[in-house]
């Protein structure tokens, strides 16, 4: 299927691994020209070599820096060949970590709005209005499976990334975005193999007593699939809410979990 967007240009963030990694490889594969964010710049560089190695035939800026401040906003926005002018945005953030909500003091809960909230919020008013003036826009928000059915320990990211839901959800429907082919739509991951997926995994088998490879067997036993996900096919379905074919699609919540989450709606 051609997804009609080869020659636009892309905002990726925390693409440098991970599930931003997939989502930045699919779209430089429809020929989608990369702006490539992170914070860690070898890390990054590395994978721009990679993504271009995917593709010859487009662009791809890579910008280290924290998305999470004014100025990294502003570099990420900056790098595109018109400032500010981009035409699919893929707003990510890793997720704050887990606990108990009696150890958080205010300043964990900033910075958990920061990331998960204010920074994909900020991005989205800083490139909407130009998507609607242009007629196309997409923007993808990777968020996590918690918004569906929130997980104890993570309470810091149940709040932020519910709170940029909620929010989205009335933006999204605005005639003046939808109306010009601009939708906003979230996926929202189950246990895919990632970074931080190994790092839970290796935390729960130092506390258990048992081996990483013994615990993530019994984590793959629990999904219905047997598996964990993989980064290229969350990209892929990533480029599809992306392409022309998915302009009626917006506001919605899409679960990717391997069949995880139990209930009907």
């Amino acid at each position: 299927m051609d997804l009609g967007i080869e020659g636009k240009w892309a905002l990726v963030c925390a693409a440098s691994k991970g599930l931003g990694k997939g989502c930045a490889a699919a779209l430089v594969r429809e020929g989608v020209n990369v702006v490539v964010t992170a914070r860690g710049d070898d890390a990054l560089q590395a994978t721009a070599a990679e993504l271009r190695a995917l593709n010859p035939a487009v662009q791809v800026i890579a910008v280290a820096g924290d998305i999470t401040t004014d100025a990294g906003r502003a570099a990420a926005l900056a790098a595109c060949p018109q400032p500010g002018q981009v035409d699919i945005l893929v707003n990510n953030a890793g997720g704050p970590p887990p606990g108990d909500f009696r150890d958080w003091d205010r300043e964990a809960w900033i910075r958990a709005i920061d990331a998960n909230m204010l920074t994909p919020i900020a991005l989205i008013k800083a490139t909407v209005d130009g998507m609607a003036a242009r007629g196309y826009g997409r923007v993808v928000n990777i968020t996590s499976a918690a918004v569906k059915a929130p997980i104890d320990i993570l309470g810091l990211s149940n709040g932020a990334r519910s709170g940029l839901t909620g929010f989205v959800a009335g933006l999204a429907r605005q005639p003046r975005l939808a109306a010009r082919n601009v939708t906003i739509n979230a996926l929202l991951p189950g246990p895919f193999d990632t970074d931080r997926l190994r790092t839970t995994l290796a935390g729960a088998a130092q506390k258990s007593g048992q081996s990483i490879d013994a615990v993530a067997a019994a984590r793959r036993q629990q999904n219905p699939s047997g598996r964990f996900g993989t980064a290229e096919e969350f990209g892929a379905f990533c480029a599809f809410l992306c392409s022309v074919h998915a302009g009626y699609m917006t506001g919605q919540n899409l679960l990717l979990d391997g069949g995880a989450y139990p209930g009907t709606f």
